[in-house]
């Protein structure tokens, strides 16, 4: 199952601190050996220690996982070493880096894997991958996801686990309420889904007294506007270019306008009470941002069929690529038995991985091909489709943003003083990261 809605939702670091840490597992990870529970026994067993955060549900479905691998896996034992709360979670592992107990593999967040990658601390993937023993070919990932995953010289340390990519969840009953009678997703599949009609709805809404869309305030929201709306925010080189690219700007601009006037609303700030589920289970907003996992909130509600989703749109109502959010699964380069932790690490993220977590309630969009069954089975929504055409078109957060130790909090904060209008004009904002990013 996906840590994707736990990360998007989980902000508040400390760029600081979290930098010194990664430069301490830089200097002792070279020196120090494995100092964790994995490895062979001396009578041809392993084990393997595996780590990542989630809620009880989810770890209990991986902990189903475990069993089913070392049932078909005799002589390998897997130990599942969770922690609580994404916030914490990579502090503890850079810590336990430098000490030499992390364990074999491990989960990393889209916002925190280039750093992992730099910090040298990761086993590289590629041949393993193209072996014998692989179940996971390097072609059977949509390479838009890799992001920072894998370096320039094409060596792949990192794969996403599953992803989420952030489609528009709208509501029909707050659409009619507001006198919309067009389905956003049948004027997608008429390349008809342009971003003056996305904006007029939004406009009606606001005026029937309703939320227009909501938004998680991170680097899938920043990015995926700006990309659809054909701007440009880092180049191939890496460097931030959004402040210099006209079309960038005006495109902040105007997403900057409609969360000013209240049109849209920034998730992450609203009220206890009356916070981003609330209101669109309540029929009180138009769209939402949202992964898979949204399906979970409106059946719990008992109102799925009232919503459906549409990708972003676009000026010209053709579809363009968005982000997608990600999670990551790794070997510690420092694994005392790499066989076993890349037979661990290839099952995990197999088509039979993939369809064993994400099945029967998964709340995510697999990350290999082969298994997009999981997202079609149940026929909900009705346009479910559309998810894994996101997935397949769309990219990960930028290796640029996401080696740097804090740099995508800075980003937000940036962006979120923009979206409350205390942050000056999108130029202004757009010259501050670009600022943060060269810093960086």
């Amino acid at each position: 199952m996906s840590q994707s809605v736990t990360r998007s939702r989980t902000r508040i670091r400390t760029r600081g601190a979290v930098a010194v840490l990664a430069a301490g597992t830089l200097l002792l990870s070279a020196c120090s050996g494995s100092g964790n529970s994995g490895g062979g026994s001396g009578d041809g067993s392993s084990t393997v220690t595996w780590s990542t955060w989630g809620s009880p549900e989810e770890l209990e479905r991986f902990e189903g996982f475990n069993e089913q691998f070392m049932a078909d896996h005799e002589g390998i034992t897997v130990e599942l070493q969770p922690t609580a709360g994404y916030s914490d979670y990579h502090s503890k592992l850079l810590a336990q880096l430098t000490s030499g107990t992390a364990p074999d593999v491990f989960y990393v967040g889209d916002d925190r894997i280039g750093e992992f990658v730099d910090a040298g601390v990761l086993l590289p993937l590629s041949d393993l991958m193209d072996s014998d023993a692989s179940q996971t070919p390097v072609d059977a990932f949509n390479p838009g996801v890799l992001g920072a995953g894998q370096t320039e010289d094409g060596e792949i340390y990192a794969v996403p686990n599953d992803v989420n990519p952030d489609a528009l969840w709208y509501d029909t009953e707050a659409l009619a309420a507001a006198g919309i009678s067009e389905d956003p997703a049948e004027l997608a599949a008429n390349d008809e889904w342009t971003t003056e009609t996305f904006l007029e709805m939004n406009d009606k809404l606001a005026e029937a007294g309703l939320i227009g869309s909501m938004y998680w305030n991170y680097y899938g929201t920043h990015w995926s506007w700006v990309s659809s709306q054909g701007g440009t925010a880092y180049d191939e080189s890496g460097t931030f270019v959004g402040n210099t690219d006209a079309t960038t700007v005006d495109a902040v601009q105007t997403f900057a306008d409609y969360m000013q006037d209240g049109t849209f609303m920034v998730a992450d700030t609203m009220p206890e009470g009356a916070g981003a589920d609330s209101e669109f289970v309540t029929h009180g907003a138009g769209f939402f941002a949202q992964g898979r996992y949204t399906i979970g909130t409106l059946e719990e509600a008992g109102v799925a069929e009232s919503y459906d989703i549409v990708r972003w749109p676009t000026p010209d109502g053709t579809a363009a690529p968005t982000t997608v959010a990600a999670s990551y699964l790794v070997i510690n380069a420092d694994t005392p038995d790499p066989d076993a932790a890349f037979a661990f690490w290839t099952a995990y993220l197999s088509q039979e991985g993939q369809e064993f977590r994400l099945s029967e309630g998964g709340n995510a969009v697999p990350s290999i091909e082969g298994a997009d069954e999981v997202v079609l089975a149940d026929g909900y929504p009705e346009h479910a489709q559309t998810f894994l055409d996101m997935r397949d078109m769309g990219f990960a957060n930028y290796a640029a943003e996401s080696t740097v130790p804090g740099l995508s909090t800075d980003i937000n904060e940036a962006m979120l003083n923009l979206y409350q209008g205390a942050g000056g004009t999108a130029q202004e904002t757009l010259d501050q990261i670009a600022a943060l990013a060269a810093d960086g």
